[in-house]
């Protein structure tokens, strides 16, 4: 039977050579994506996988794409490249956060299955707090207009009892681990600026938070929550 997926004839490798290839790179995305906590995974470590021991310029992205078909036809998973968001503050400082390329690209799985079969099978309760505390920190910067300065979102953070300096919250753990986490998680983009005043660390939404289909749910549930016309919320 014909193989649908990506055409490997140019590189000169047999079906069992690309078989382990592609099943290399499908294992170390879900091994790798869980152990992370579902941060994105860098093209260059897919690649590596690839071109350790094959010298094929082409081959490592054909092995990806047909890595791509397997997540989705097997494990039901979209291998969604996210490009890494330029900062919009043009007087910015480099900060830890932006010590890779600003450009370079990156993976994350998302599933594919119904939400009523995901929530039965997939989704993890004991995780279920980390979720929600995405939920919040995301709606607080989406409201703020999609950046918002350090001090202003621990402002609102405290006024839900969460503590800049608390290490040992009952459901988080250390608190500001778990914000550093939506960084990393491109949730969010963290830089300094360069102001009057002296420098200041801001937050912005970034290519998760951004994506078209997770931006309307914020909106929806924030509407919801807030029982407003989305163009009139704002935070004081």
């Amino acid at each position: 039977m014909a193989d649908s997926g990506e055409d490997f004839s140019q590189f000169d490798l047999s079906r069992e050579e690309k078989d382990r290839l592609v099943a290399e790179v499908v294992r170390y995305v879900l091994f790798k994506t869980f152990q992370s906590s579902g941060c994105p995974i860098k093209r260059d470590e897919l690649s590596q996988i690839v071109s350790k021991n094959y010298r094929q310029r082409a081959l490592p992205a054909a092995v990806i794409n047909e890595a791509k078909r397997k997540l989705a036809s097997i494990f039901g998973y979209d291998l969604k490249e996210l490009q890494r968001s330029r900062p919009s503050t043009k007087n910015q400082i480099r900060s830890s956060q932006q010590s890779v390329l600003a450009d370079q690209k990156s993976y994350i799985i998302i599933s594919q299955l119904p939400p009523d079969v995901y929530r039965k099978y997939v989704e993890d309760m004991n995780t279920a707090h980390l979720t929600g505390f995405t939920f919040v920190i995301v709606s607080i910067v989406h409201l703020a207009g999609g950046k918002i300065s350090e001090e202003n979102l621990w402002h609102h953070l405290r006024r839900m009892g969460l503590q800049e300096t608390d290490e040992s919250h009952p459901v988080l753990g250390n608190v500001k681990h778990s914000l550093d986490a939506l960084v990393q998680q491109r949730y969010l983009q963290k830089d300094k600026i360069n102001g009057p005043e002296g420098n200041t660390v801001v937050y912005e939404l970034a290519e998760r938070a951004l994506d078209g289909e997770v931006s309307q749910k914020i909106k929806e549930y924030i509407s919801q929550i807030v029982n407003k016309d989305l163009g009139t919320v704002e935070i004081d």
